[in-house]
């Protein structure tokens, strides 16, 4: 393969790393700072000479935040394209604002008007998108400031009572929609506030300075509360009457490694049933069809002191690893664990020690897998190095030909990339350990060993059936 091809596949795999695992804030090792500057950086290098591949990322499985800046990229650089690259670059933003959080559009929509990009297919795509939503009412109401700024921006034709909430709410005497008449009562009737969702109705009681306990608050609205809201609360609001109770099981697999993490170890040993089912529960579901197709699997995941993250991603890296360990039991025939410090039940696993990743990685080598997954950010440091040796002593002298399959899964974005063990080894980034599958997919791009065309045809038929 010629350098140049050789060039082009690093820098697009360096990029779609960044944006799977890179979100702008602060890691155990890396500053805040340095990684918004080197995402800005890749972003305006890929966006400029990869356009075409860099539009395509959109259709992986990136995070929302990178998604926004691709989305928001090229909105702003749509001129420089002929109109059927525009076309294609649309129709890519569309599908994937209509797979992101709403409050995250919303913050685009923003974000678009502050820098004046106001052409028709931006208008379109925003349009399309509001008359998507299932229940615009409701938007105007949980996402008040985002919808009259998508409103104003793009010109949109609400429906009436809608656009009279946004812009004269206090008119009316009465509204006909029954969320918008419960918001516009409850500005001056306390019971009202409990037929609103949980954030606008907590927002309102602290507004009003409501004579009423937390506890008592939350007792009345639990029947509001969202998955995800009882989720954050159960833990501080298992005293509270209704709030509690819920339904771990239809949690996703990463944010559920969270919240058992959060748990102190008594507690998670007390709970270590249904928290263990409901983890291997979410893991059947990430798996999906390819349960049971991955034949024999080492897991070498990270517990080092490192993986208890920063303030603003407490255990993310630890979650990732705990997660993978369940998704990696779920998708091998045969499998088996190898933490770097912890022992015993997975769930009461925690952060503590050094990284010895290069003898645990002669643990699970010496077992003679068919695949061998390393979840970990990637500072060998007990010794330094001896990981790096170890892959390269493995790869050209004891298992050349490959039967042992390893790929490294890194959920911290470190400066310009995600940290790498080996040359030897394929590394991607990752941030929910449910994507791992497709990830590791992604990784034969990282050896230098595929074309670049093979990487375009890859990009190609996912945006195909991402588009579908």
């Amino acid at each position: 393969m010629e350098l140049s091809e050789l060039t082009a596949c690093e820098d697009v795999v360096m990029f779609v790393n960044a944006a799977v695992a890179a979100t702008g804030q602060r890691e155990f090792y890396g500053d805040a700072g340095e990684q918004r500057l080197s995402l800005e950086f890749l972003h305006d290098y890929v966006r400029t000479n990869y356009r075409e591949i860099y539009a395509a990322t959109l259709a992986l499985d990136i995070n929302d935040a990178n998604a926004a800046t691709i989305a928001l990229g090229l909105l702003r650089t749509a001129q420089a394209v002929p109109l059927p690259q525009r076309k294609r670059e649309g129709a890519l933003v569309a599908a994937r604002l209509a797979r992101m959080p709403p409050q995250r559009v919303y913050r685009l929509i923003a974000a678009l008007r502050a820098e004046g990009i106001n052409n028709r297919r931006t208008r379109a795509i925003v349009r399309d998108w509001v008359a998507a939503r299932p229940d615009v009412a409701f938007d105007a109401v949980k996402y008040r400031r985002g919808l009259t700024t998508a409103a104003g921006h793009a010109h949109l034709r609400l429906p009436a009572e809608v656009g009279t909430a946004l812009f004269d709410w206090r008119r009316p005497a009465r509204y006909e929609t029954p969320i918008l008449e419960s918001w516009r009562s409850a500005h001056y009737d306390g019971r009202a506030l409990f037929d609103l969702p949980y954030t606008v109705a907590e927002g309102l009681a602290s507004t009003r300075r409501r004579d009423l306990g937390r506890a008592a608050f939350l007792s009345a609205i639990a029947p509001r509360l969202t998955e995800l809201e009882r989720l954050r609360l159960q833990r501080a609001g298992a005293a509270v009457d209704g709030v509690g109770g819920m339904d771990l099981r239809a949690v996703p697999l990463t944010r559920l490694a969270l919240y058992a993490l959060a748990l102190p170890r008594p507690e998670r040993a007390r709970r270590r049933e249904e928290l263990t089912d409901a983890l291997r529960a979410a893991a059947r579901r990430a798996a999906g069809r390819r349960a049971g197709t991955w034949g024999d699997v080492v897991g070498l995941l990270d517990d080092s002191y490192s993986a208890s993250g920063s303030a603003v991603k407490r255990r993310r890296p630890l979650a990732v690893a705990l997660a993978a360990h369940y998704l990696l039991e779920a998708l091998a025939s045969r499998y088996r664990t190898i933490w770097l410090n912890h022992e015993g039940d997975p769930l009461l696993v925690h952060p503590a020690g050094a990284t010895p990743l290069g003898e645990r990685l002669l643990d699970g080598l010496a077992l003679r897998p068919g695949r061998l997954v390393i979840v970990s950010d990637g500072w060998d440091n007990a010794p330094p190095g001896q990981a790096a040796e170890v892959l390269r002593v493995w790869r050209q002298r004891l298992d050349p030909g490959g039967q042992t399959s390893i790929v490294h899964l890194n959920p911290v974005y470190d400066a310009f990339e995600v940290r790498r063990l080996s040359p030897f080894v394929p590394t991607v980034g990752v941030r929910d350990a449910e994507d791992a599958a497709v990830l590791v997919e992604l990784a034969r791009f990282a050896t230098g060993t595929a074309t670049f065309a093979s990487l375009a045809l890859f990009l190609q038929d996912r945006v195909e059936r991402f588009l579908r």
